[in-house]
């Protein structure tokens, strides 16, 4: 059979790169967090408050279903061994110099993985259930674009996912909601805003600590912990106070 130049009898077809979603979760050494509840509580319970916060995000984080991978980067060695219970894939890092340089240097090392959408979640999202996270990696959007949850003010990123995963660089700290949709409008992505009462609640300072224990905490290693540290009862015994 003659066949037209430039036109073969059969034609390759193209092939088409499978969507990979993973979830990225940065883990810091918590002896050294939450410092902005210093006037609020002892370097102890700082320590322990973000052991429990932590418990229940990775709580939540093992019951996801709609990731195909779930990645930890840390130098934290507890995490280390705890994520290695869980199945999911430790990111070694020897030292964070900051959550930002964290979740960019493992987004490179993930794109060159083939992973084509990544969410990055924070530590501390004691009221967060697997089906809030599923919602988000279930999220249509097709590159670029990014999906993000503010934190309870508006001001911070409780929640990113970027597709491509280097679509723009991590701004994580003051204002970076505000940041990421600005960098996210510089590149032409398309940006969908999601709101999420549990996703928005991360606590940084004594106010968002006050806004926590106004929630049902019943069942979460979070309230347990306010509750038989004590925390819970000074806090209440403050706003009678007041």
């Amino acid at each position: 059979m003659m066949e037209t130049a430039g036109q073969p009898e059969h034609s390759q077809p193209v092939p088409v790169q499978p969507d990979i979603r993973a979830l990225l979760l940065p883990v810091k050494d918590l002896q050294n967090a939450k410092q902005r509840l210093a006037e609020a509580l002892t370097p102890e319970e700082r320590f322990a408050f973000a052991q429990a916060m932590l418990a229940d995000t990775m709580r939540a984080v093992s019951g996801v279903k709609r990731a195909d991978k779930i990645f930890v980067i840390t130098s934290y060695e507890p995490v280390m061994k705890t994520a290695v219970e869980y199945g999911w894939e430790i990111l070694r890092e020897d030292r964070q110099v900051s959550e930002s340089a964290s979740v960019d240097f493992a987004s490179r090392l993930l794109a060159e993985r083939g992973v084509t959408a990544l969410l990055r979640l924070p530590l501390d999202l004691p009221l967060v259930q697997p089906g809030d996270i599923d919602e988000l990696l279930a999220t249509e959007c097709t590159a670029p674009a990014v999906v993000m949850v503010p934190s309870r003010d508006g001001t911070g990123t409780n929640a990113i996912l970027r597709t491509p995963l280097m679509l723009f660089p991590s701004r994580f700290g003051p204002n970076s909601f505000a940041k990421h949709r600005d960098e996210a409008e510089q590149v032409g992505a398309r940006t969908i805003i999601k709101r999420n009462e549990r996703l928005e609640m991360d606590v940084d300072d004594e106010a968002d600590l006050r806004a926590l224990m106004r929630h049902d905490l019943a069942n979460t290693a979070t309230g347990k912990w306010l509750e038989q540290s004590g925390v819970a009862a000074r806090f209440r015994t403050r706003a009678i106070a007041i």
